[in-house]
């Protein structure tokens, strides 16, 4: 880990920073983030632990629903998330938004290993968030 936070998309995020969790796109189109493989984000059987995987999905997810608006944050009211095989190795999360109105954000976004296996899908509802006037 390094000593300077990592950029998330505008955000300094403690939590993906100790995941290791590597920001790579978000726009209006969605957003997508890499996590490498590290022993120490695994369950007894060696493989991503679920909460791993459902911490980096809701960022991911919120990213996509942010899109590239830094005037907004995103507080996650609802996430269904189904693992539909281990996660082993790298993954790769991409996430879209479905529709963003003035107060709720509905998205959806999935991990993929590197051979392409689908390990984990989720659908997530934000509340949309306005900063401040002169607030952070």
């Amino acid at each position: 880990m390094s000593s300077t936070p990592t950029d998330y998309f505008g955000l300094t995020i403690p939590l993906m920073d100790l995941l290791g969790l590597v920001p790579q796109h978000a726009d209006e189109t969605g957003s997508r983030t890499f996590l490498p493989w590290r022993a120490e984000l695994t369950n007894s059987r060696g493989d991503i632990h679920g909460g791993t995987l459902m911490s980096v999905l809701d960022f991911t997810l919120s990213a996509a629903a942010r899109g590239a608006d830094r005037s907004v944050g995103m507080a996650t009211i609802d996430m269904t998330t189904s693992f539909l095989s281990p996660g082993r190795g790298d993954l790769t999360f991409t996430a879209r938004c479905l529709r963003r109105g003035k107060s709720i954000a509905f998205c959806e976004g999935e991990a993929h290993d590197a051979q392409g296996e689908l390990v984990v899908r989720a659908t997530a509802t934000f509340k949309v968030i306005r900063k401040r006037p002169g607030g952070d």
